[in-house]
């Protein structure tokens, strides 16, 4: 499973792979970059750690939703 963030920049938000320099993808805001991750995800299984506007991880989502181990019975 590939592992990205959302991350904050000094111009807005950015999504990268896990260790990458270079976004995927930008967004102004970071209701726009959670959107487009998870279209850019749709069909791929991955997980996105979204960092708050300080850099600390807030929540961590895994693609496809129902791939999630937190909605695992168990």
């Amino acid at each position: 499973m590939q592992n990205y963030h959302i991350v904050p920049t000094d111009t807005g938000w950015e999504f990268k792979e896990e260790h990458g320099d270079r976004a995927l993808l930008k967004a102004s805001t970071k209701d726009a970059i959670v959107h487009q991750a998870a279209q850019y995800l749709d069909g791929k299984t991955g997980s996105v750690k979204i960092h708050t506007s300080d850099g600390r991880i807030e929540e961590e989502r895994t693609y496809p939703r129902s791939a999630d181990p937190a909605q695992s019975k168990g």
